[in-house]
């Protein structure tokens, strides 16, 4: 690694949210273009880097600066630039000489020490001088933690984030207590924290280091495996074999966990449960949210609700069959109501009429659905415009525990008489508290979806615990109807479903297998589908059309693998289009790419109107348009709206060319291709199959053997999800 010391002569770019910089500096004669990570650098300031030359397609050579250390101006000359520089309020090139001239070398100690000596220049107020002190702290706080977090590998980045947060505190707080840093700066992993910890002296079984173990072990085998509590057994074992402590430690850190209350002990007769509180406050509250919604029964006069009905379905042209008509009817008796059915059920119809009633009643309804896409398809099979939750509950700049705020709660509730909720087998238990806060007493709620798909991505089995456990009235649509028995793909989901072996290869269908014996041939045969067959047998234009689905993140058929050779097949290399390569992957401009977590503070912009907004969540598929490496920008477009990533930000997508089938629930493509062959039982699951094929508007085709279709519809077996949501429901 190259070392080189210089001073600061131009700042060209700074991106103030994570101090990216590029910045030209004046060294052994030379003027020489430094990139990186180098927040709140200033013109005039001597800096020592370290790093290696980079070739920049556009720019030419540049220092790529893996990290540096300040060194404060200290001759006059250099002082005066510094203060010049504007990055102190109030002090411009007169000033600045002004302070230089009267104060020499000690300039900085002064304004450091003894501010309030700057009153004798004239322009210099009080509160001037209050907000040069302010500002000239806050520089050199976030300098030392910089300095102090890149010991340990810590990214300048996360050392933002961190001393927004803690402020001039920060390196305190952490040589204190470094697991702070892990349990509230996003960017700062356990590990990071914990090697930290061993180097300052912490001892192993330290309560700061086990409970930060736990909740990081809840947060990674609890939440982001969908379970909204874990087994107390489980964790103990668990956080002593993981911290390598003795299991006594570990149990006596969440026996004081739960004095603090930080960890919520309920016990469920077969398991002591054990809920981070996050989870249990939403749980506790989502049941009784349901169960009070579950004894308003409202008085109507169902004589005129079925005149009502018969004037739509004369208007419409729309026969209700028995069940259908069951479920319109519910909704004007019921508070809250589940309507659940698989493809080809008449769901969209139930809602469709159920709009078209309330329109007549003067009522007003309003459309959610979990993901931007289910919303989109919602609002044109309906007509009516539908949002996704997280907007319609309209996310505010605020975080809280879990990194999100709502401005509709039950102090601001949804403005409307009755709210349908599309797609609720996706909704977590997080989500649904947020949502039942926002709605008012009286409001009608009705929820519905597909209780035979995978559950949420998050933690909860929300609609599932729901239906199971009787407390709502529940509507259960089994009737395909015609125009839905015509599509071998609606046949075939209820034929899985049922446990029943699809019928495929009738030529003009819209259900294949594509034979393949070999299992190193499947992804050249994915490839080759996805870009030469397929578009030219079916008119497809674009890459948004045909969806690969794969049960696994590994393997040979896995994600990984696939999102390789697809984006080779579909997107190859070229030298009109700009790349960044990371340590998963390369991005490309053109590329096709998946959001991978939620991220509420993510800023985008409507193409359309230029309406701005805040969230961008985990699932969302989008394309990447631009990537500027001056910048460290990715520019990527989701549907509409354009979002800009700092590239330190890029472990948040990844290639969308294939994608797993949870990641897929609540979209729609017109062609879904998947591997069939062997991977792992506990992702062989039929489930996981009628949810795949159930995303497919007008073609499956599945690829390899017809034995391990076979695998997948013959293992009902549902992987248990720890949630509590049932269990209260059926006791309070």
């Amino acid at each position: 690694m190259i070392q080189m010391e210089g001073t600061v002569e131009e700042i060209i770019y700074e991106n103030s949210e994570n101090g990216y910089t590029v910045c030209d500096i004046s060294s052994g004669g030379q003027l020489i273009t430094l990139t990186g990570y180098m927040p709140n650098l200033t013109e005039g300031e001597s800096i020592l880097v370290h790093g290696e030359w980079v070739t920049h397609v556009e720019y030419g050579d540049q220092f790529k600066v893996e990290y540096y250390e300040r060194r404060m101006p200290s001759t006059e000359t250099e002082i005066e630039k510094y203060l010049a520089s504007g990055l102190l309020p109030g002090i411009g090139k007169a000033t600045a000489r002004k302070i230089v001239e009267l104060f020499g070398a000690d300039a900085l100690d002064v304004i450091e020490h003894e501010p309030d000596k700057l009153l004798v220049i004239p322009g210099l107020s009080k509160k001037k001088v209050d907000a040069i002190y302010k500002k000239y702290v806050e520089l050199i706080g976030v300098r030392e933690v910089v300095m102090f977090f890149q010991r340990y590998g810590i990214s300048p980045s996360a050392a933002v984030k961190a001393y927004k947060l803690f402020g001039v505190s920060t390196v305190r707080l952490a040589t204190e207590n470094p697991y702070i840093l892990a349990d509230r700066v996003d960017g700062i992993t356990f590990q990071t924290a914990d090697k930290m910890a061993e180097e300052i002296g912490i001892e192993k079984t330290s309560f700061e280091r086990v409970s930060s173990g736990i909740r990081y072990l809840m947060q990674q085998i609890g939440y982001l495996s969908g379970h909204t509590f874990l087994p107390r057994s489980t964790v103990v074992g668990q956080a002593a074999q993981f911290l390598e402590i003795e299991k006594l430690a570990a149990e006596e850190a969440v026996s004081r966990m739960l004095l603090e209350k930080e960890l919520i002990l309920n016990n469920m007769g077969e398991y002591d449960a054990l809920y981070l509180k996050l989870f249990y406050d939403a749980e506790k509250n989502v049941a009784e949210r349901i169960l009070e919604m579950s004894q308003l029964v409202f008085d109507v006069d169902m004589q005129e609700v079925a005149t009502l009905i018969e004037e739509v379905e004369a208007e419409t042209g729309i026969q209700l069959a028995e069940a259908q008509y069951e479920a319109v009817q519910a909704v004007f008796e019921n508070s809250a109501m589940v309507i659940t059915g698989g493809p080809g059920t008449g769901k969209t119809t139930i809602i469709r009429t159920i709009i078209a009633l309330m329109e007549r009643t003067r009522k007003r309804v309003m459309l959610a659905a979990p993901t931007g896409r289910a919303a989109k398809r919602m609002t044109e099979l309906c007509g009516l415009e539908a949002k996704t939750i997280h907007r319609l509950l309209e996310i505010t700049p605020g975080i809280d525990e879990v990194g999100m705020q709502f401005a509709r709660n039950s102090q601001n509730p949804l403005d409307c008489d009755v709210l349908i909720v599309d797609e609720m087998s996706m909704v977590d238990i997080l989500l649904m508290n947020s949502l039942l806060d926002a709605v008012s007493r009286g409001t009608r709620i009705v929820l519905v979806g597909d209780s035979d798909q995978l559950p949420s991505v998050g933690a909860g089995n929300v609609l599932k615990d729901i239906i199971d456990s009787d407390t709502l009235t529940c509507i259960r649509l089994t009737e395909i109807f015609r125009q839905a028995r015509e599509s071998m793909i609606v046949v075939n989901a209820h034929r899985i479903n049922h446990g029943e072996m699809p019928l495929m290869n009738d030529k003009d269908n819209d259900f294949f297998l594509v034979q393949r014996e070999d299992p190193l041939s499947l992804p050249e045969t994915i490839a080759d589908l996805c870009a030469r067959r397929l578009p030219k047998a079916y008119g497809l234009t674009n890459l948004s059309q045909i969806q690969v689905l794969t049960p696994t993140r590994k393997s040979l058929i896995g994600v990984q693998n696939l999102n390789a050779v697809l984006q080779d097949a579909l997107n190859p290399a070229s030298p009109d289009k700009a790349e960044k390569l990371t340590g998963r992957c390369v991005f490309r401009e053109g590329d096709k790419v998946m959001q991978i977590k939620n991220n509420y503070q993510q800023e985008w912009e409507r193409l359309s109107d230029g309406e701005k907004g805040l969230g961008i969540f985990n699932g969302d598929v989008g394309f990447i348009t631009e990537i500027d490496s001056r910048a460290q920008k990715v520019s990527v477009v989701f549907d509409d709206k354009l979002v800009q990533y700092d590239f330190l930000l890029l472990d948040e997508l990844e290639l969308a060319y294939a994608v797993t089938v949870h990641k897929s629930q609540g979209s729609e493509f017109d062609v879904v291709v998947m591997p069939m062959f062997e991977t792992h039982k506990l992702l062989m699951t039929r489930n996981l199959l009628y949810t795949a094929i159930t995303r497919a508007k007008q073609l499956v085709v599945l690829v390899g053997q017809e034995e391990y279709i076979k695998g997948f519809v013959d293992n009902d077996n549902i992987q248990r999800r720890f949630s509590g949501l049932k269990d209260k429901l059926q006791i309070y």
